[in-house]
């Protein structure tokens, strides 16, 4: 691995600071989420045009840069330094890669290039709120997240031909969804949903166009968060006219696989993005301490406060390193985006799911100490402190929890015995209670 970043992704780094640093203040971000689509639409159709930055890790056949997991690691990063609210991770990590992956070559060259242009905004739709269990970040995503066929979830049909015939390849949707990044804007969601009834249940991934109006059947409601800076929504789905992502009568079993790459490198975004967040946050603390006296000497000159804004620093470098190293490793698997990534060999197993434990728990650390170091002012919502908190609590509801995250990095690591960490019940800790179990 060359830690070295080329000149290429150091002015990806500074036109994209230079620019956020103009156009998005606190006070800028928190007149954007109060808009009815939670973001400064303005600011992210600049971004497209000027950066490119949705089609970042998109090849270039399809309207994209050509560049790779690292590259738009770097430009979360910097998002997350301004807390930018956008349908960044939404769009370029979670849907975008999976029409590469999964799409036919018809659908990838119609959607695609609107993806990359920033003309089209698309986001993963997941039912339950269960994003984590699909990416295979907290646990194997062969099982039954997606309805598993029974009642709840969402169930996928298809419909005959007028008549009587057989199927045409239409299908219809019908279920719900919660926890949608930037569902109740995006023009094209990802639906994962189960075909087949209970006795042959597969999950398959669906594409639904919700353009001005929106197809019949499709009611989208923004859900109130915590961190308003992370718009969500809740997806109700009553017979929704859907086309099926990839070929008719492909094979469903790609579809799990395309799901845990894709998970591998939003999870490098993600931490990525989390750093940046952190980042900040340590940022603004130590220009606070070193302003503000007590005992007639600023506060940052006491060796107490020194020790934790240390600390805060060894973990957020840490974390960094851990950011960077899950992107490059994503970018050696297959679809990662680098030009030789063939010749790199596989991602390591688990980099991204453990660099985004690291990420969100040191991002968690930083926000606490923030809302402390800052004193009576840091503890009133308004202070921008909580952007930060807000970032830190809802990333982890979101994504996590660490604990999971990290047990399920540990099983595909091969740590712990087959079986261990994969599952609610799994983990080091359920290993040794059976281990217990059996010698008493």
């Amino acid at each position: 691995m060359d830690a070295a970043f080329t000149e290429e992704q150091h002015e990806i780094r500074r036109t994209l600071r230079e620019l956020l640093h103009k156009r998005c203040g606190p006070d800028e971000v928190k007149a954007a989420v109060r808009t009815p689509p939670g973001y400064d639409e303005q600011l992210w159709h600049q971004l497209a045009a000027r950066l490119g930055l949705p089609g970042l890790a998109l090849p270039t056949v399809y309207g994209g840069v050509g560049c790779g997991p690292t590259e738009l690691a770097l430009a979360c990063e910097e998002t997350g330094r301004v807390v930018l609210p956008s349908p960044l991770i939404a769009t370029a990590a979670l849907a975008a890669p999976l029409i590469l992956a999964l799409g036919s070559e018809r659908q990838r060259s119609t959607l695609l290039p609107a993806l990359a242009a920033g003309e089209m905004t698309a986001t993963l739709a997941v039912p339950g709120g269960r994003l984590a269990t699909a990416l295979a970040l907290t646990g194997p995503n062969d099982g039954d997240w997606a309805g598993g066929g029974r009642a709840g979830g969402i169930q996928a049909r298809q419909v005959p031909a007028d008549g009587g015939g057989p199927a045409t390849g239409r299908w219809r949707l019908y279920g719900e969804a919660g926890q949608v990044l930037n569902g109740h804007t995006a023009q094209l969601l990802v639906v994962a949903a189960h075909t087949g009834g209970f006795a042959r249940s597969r999950t398959r991934l669906f594409l639904v166009r919700a353009d001005a109006g929106g197809p019949p059947g499709l009611l989208r409601i923004r859900q109130t968060a915590m961190d308003e800076t992370r718009p969500q929504a809740r997806l109700e789905l009553r017979e929704v006219p859907a086309e099926l992502l990839g070929e008719e009568g492909g094979d469903a079993a790609a579809v799990p696989g395309a799901l845990a790459a894709t998970g591998a490198r939003a999870a490098a975004a993600l931490a990525a993005e989390a750093v940046g967040v952190a980042d900040a946050a340590l940022a603004r603390t130590v220009g606070h301490v070193r302003e503000r006296e007590q005992f007639g000497r600023p506060i940052g000159s006491f060796q107490a406060v020194q020790h934790r804004l240390a600390d805060l620093y060894v973990a957020l470098q840490a974390a960094r390193s851990a950011a960077y190293y899950a992107a490059w490793s994503a970018g050696r698997g297959p679809s990662g985006g680098g030009a030789d990534a063939a010749t790199h060999g596989a991602p390591e197993p688990g980099a991204g799911g453990l660099a985004l434990a690291q990420a969100l728990e040191t991002l968690r650390a930083v926000a606490a100490e923030a809302v402390q170091l800052h004193g009576g002012i840091g503890f009133t919502w308004e202070h921008a402190a909580h952007l930060y908190f807000k970032r830190a609590a809802c990333d982890e509801l979101l994504l996590g929890p660490v604990h999971r995250l990290r047990a399920r990095a540990a099983a595909e690591a091969g740590l712990f015995p087959q079986g261990a960490g994969a599952g609610a019940g799994g983990g080091p800790v359920a290993a040794l209670r059976t281990r217990e179990g059996a010698g008493a």
